[in-house]
């Protein structure tokens, strides 16, 4: 586990390397196919060399959900472990981690009579006006939606509206599977100054690459829209707003690079209250030896 850019694939691709790891990708933007440069998707080649299960696996246009992921993890684990190779998750989507390890609360189907009704309310009052009435009702899911995630703000408040109880309260009644294997968890963290400058300098990689080109192709596509969960992945929605001329291209890298370090803020936070979990350093001299002996000791074990 770990923050954005911290050095997990590097870590994975070593782990699979030594151990034939069976590597399970945890990342929600790496499900997406054709969206390689701004996710920062393994190569090719990388791939070939160590293949990542639930890479590349819907379009742009298509949902994919925690309830998902763990029904996808858990049958490629059990696969894994009846061939007596080891399952190595690998990634910093930190819900995926959260559903898997304490199950997913029992939520309600999708409502289209409630939802048609948020949209026409967000109309009037804007998603920030349904953002301050979530507010109200459900603090701490206010907290963790950014008041620019439509989507999450009208799924919070059509729960509310369904069952009378808060995103907040249902995630406290975990319910369906729940991981029974033993696990050794690694979180690799560089110190926040090194990592702001690894986001920085990977975003400007990102655009040598072919970024705006790559969401310009995507934004051609008629099938996909801003709003799409897919467009939310980091970058991608400040690249967009440059192609339709909403910013220049000094703001978008500037955006784009704040994205990534809220998120790896958000990250850092998730991590925090992950149990028994080993920190290690990927910037500090023999860091993955440390990680080969942690998981020689965990394979013997």
């Amino acid at each position: 586990m770990g923050p954005t850019a911290a050095g997990k694939t590097d870590a994975a691709i070593f782990l699979h390397e030594k151990y034939g790891c069976d590597i399970i990708s945890v990342d929600s933007a790496l499900v997406y196919r054709q969206m390689d440069i701004g996710t920062a998707k393994p190569d090719e080649q990388t791939l070939i060399k160590a293949p990542h299960a639930l890479v590349d696996i819907i379009n742009p246009w298509e949902s994919y959900s925690a309830a998902n992921f763990v029904d996808d993890a858990y049958k490629l684990m059990e696969i894994s472990r009846k061939s007596d190779n080891m399952p190595l998750l690998a990634g910093g989507t930190m819900m995926y981690y959260r559903s898997l390890q304490q199950g997913l609360s029992q939520l309600p189907d999708a409502n289209t009579v409630i939802r048609a009704e948020l949209e026409q309310a967000a109309t009037e009052i804007g998603w920030d006006g349904l953002h301050q009435r979530l507010s109200k009702i459900d603090p701490d899911s206010a907290r963790r939606i950014n008041k620019n995630d439509p989507q999450r703000i009208g799924r919070a408040l059509e729960v509310y509206t369904i069952t009378g109880q808060t995103m907040t309260e249902l995630h406290q009644k975990d319910q369906g599977i729940r991981l029974d294997y033993d696990v050794l968890k690694i979180v690799i963290a560089p110190e926040r100054a090194v990592l702001h400058k690894r986001i920085e300098q990977r975003f400007e990689i990102m655009l040598k690459q072919g970024f705006i080109e790559e969401v310009e192709k995507l934004r051609a596509n008629p099938k996909i829209t801003y709003d799409m969960p897919s467009m939310r992945c980091v970058g991608y929605r400040q690249v967009w707003q440059y192609l339709e001329g909403e910013l220049n291209k000094e703001e978008m890298i500037f955006k784009g690079i704040v994205a990534t370090r809220q998120l790896a803020k958000r990250q850092w936070t998730w991590l925090r209250k992950e149990e028994n979990a080993i920190w290690l350093d990927s910037t500090k001299s023999g860091y993955l030896d440390e990680i080969k002996r942690l998981t020689s000791e965990f394979i013997e074990s």
